[in-house]
């Protein structure tokens, strides 16, 4: 079931973009063992097992890794192990004895897949951050926002999830692959300041070609043009258009009552104020459900901006399935889609141990050889 079906990955336990890349591997068929701390870690993010959707799809055992024997056993576990992820701060991996070096000798082929915010080396690698430091740092934050306003945090989509886990999952995918053929693993050093930067790639050209500007809300994609914005409806919901090509702009004319106005060019950028104010105007004498119904059928480049909650509901997704049931939790289904071999939620998100016996037999660990992990502080549930 799923790609990458038969891979083994030991992941400990974190937050954030590692257990994002966790999900990403568990949702593509991988057999994710978590190696959960004892208890809580109380990092004061209130989290629920069942409703941490990112820890779905895996099977728990506990490990401290700190005490007398955990190493040990931790080392052990990687015997047997594809990949591993871990999220800790630089060097902490190496005082705790599991550094690359030494898991790399226990096992040759094993790719070390290590996820932090400023990466394993540098003069801010020992600093504690979050993704709203490292996509600053990156240059992103600073292009997000409004034209005489303060930065806007885009959640912490583009750090920890998009420049982080999912970067992490890319590369440990790219590594197994070569190590298949080199029979030799590696470690994958994934940085969040890094992958913000590349998803940023696009803009790099754009500045050296001087189609960029860094002053916020005056280019093509940051709302500087009226035609790729969010405007206020009747209702006070928004909508969302993106009408860049001239014959989508020409369409977004005609939706709204506007062809054959005497209107400024498209890319006359003196006139966008003046634009800009025509659709405000424009928007605000419909409710955001009869703009969709003005707009069905177009190729505008329109769409309603939907709460998480709506978009679970809009027809388009649940014609796609985009989005399913696990336990108590409604929420997105595995992607990229696949053919022949579907990816797939296995399982809701494991209670620490859960399931752990279990998936230590499937990794061809031995009766005697599971109480000797017992012995060594390893629990695991059935």
């Amino acid at each position: 079931m799923g790609p990458l079906a038969g891979l083994k990955i030991l992941e400990f336990e974190a937050i954030g973009p590692g257990p994002f890349c966790g999900m990403m591997l568990a949702d593509m068929g991988a057999d994710v063992l978590l190696i959960d701390r004892p208890d809580d870690p109380g990092l004061g993010l209130g989290r629920d097992r069942w409703s941490d959707v990112m820890l779905r799809g895996r099977r728990s055992a506990t490990l401290d890794l700190k005490s007398k024997n955990g190493a040990e056993a931790a080392l052990e576990l990687t015997g047997r192990a594809d990949a591993i992820i871990e999220g800790f701060r630089p060097g902490v991996m190496e005082r705790l004895g599991l550094g690359p070096d030494v898991l790399l000798q226990k096992n040759p082929r094993l790719v070390y897949g290590r996820m932090t915010g400023w990466g394993q080396d540098g003069p801010l690698s020992a600093r504690a951050g979050h993704d709203i430091n490292y996509i600053a740092l990156s240059g992103v934050l600073h292009a997000i926002g409004r034209a005489g306003g303060a930065p806007v945090p885009p959640l912490n989509l583009v750090g920890d999830f998009g420049g982080g886990g999912m970067l992490l999952a890319f590369g440990i995918t790219c590594a197994l692959l070569e190590a298949q053929r080199s029979g030799r693993g590696q470690v994958v050093d994934a940085a969040m300041v890094d992958g913000a930067s590349l998803l940023a790639a696009m803009f790099s050209g754009m500045l050296a070609a001087k189609r960029w500007t860094e002053a916020r809300g005056e280019n093509l994609l940051d709302t500087g043009a009226p035609w790729y914005d969010v405007y206020e409806t009747k209702d006070g919901k928004h909508v969302a258009i993106g009408s860049i090509e001239p014959k989508f702009y020409e369409e977004l004319l005609v939706r709204l009552g506007l062809q054959g106005r005497d209107l400024p060019a498209q890319y006359d950028r003196k006139s966008w104020p003046a634009l800009r104010k025509l659709f405000t105007e424009r928007f605000k004498e419909k409710t955001r459900d009869d703009w969709c119904k003005v707009f069905e059928g177009s190729d505008a480049c329109f769409a309603p901006v939907l709460t998480f909650s709506e978009a679970r509901a809009h027809p388009h997704n649940a014609a796609r399935r985009s989005f399913v049931q696990t336990g108590k939790v409604d929420q997105p289904a595995p992607a990229p889609r696949f053919s022949r071999t579907p990816g797939a939620i296995r399982r809701a998100p494991p209670e620490r141990g859960e399931g752990g016996r279990q998936a230590l037999m499937d990794w061809g660990f031995s009766a005697s050889e599971l109480e000797k992990f017992k012995s060594s502080g390893l629990k695991f549930k059935e």
